[in-house]
């Protein structure tokens, strides 16, 4: 696997955690249970951040000129981010 493949991966795998913890942290919150919807909130947000950071490690690559080829892993991974 390259670079490029695992930095997309990372996106995939880190946008899966974000929308899985703000979903737990919903379920938490219905529930009553603030302080847990509180700790997934958190992972949700750090989540997302690593999600973000891998977005733009694509970015910036691309910027200094190392162009990826467009993936269907890529638009993939760019729409589990966005959802």
């Amino acid at each position: 696997m390259d670079q490029q493949e695992q930095i997309v991966i990372n996106l995939i795998v880190n946008a899966g955690s974000a929308r899985s913890s703000a979903i737990e942290a919903i379920q938490y919150a219905k529930a009553g249970d603030i302080e847990k919807a509180e700790e997934s909130l958190g992972n949700a947000k750090e989540a997302v951040n690593e999600a973000h950071h891998s977005q733009t490690e694509m970015i910036q690559a691309e910027i200094r000129g190392e162009k990826a080829p467009l993936s269907l892993l890529m638009v993939h991974a760019q729409d589990h981010l966005m959802t």
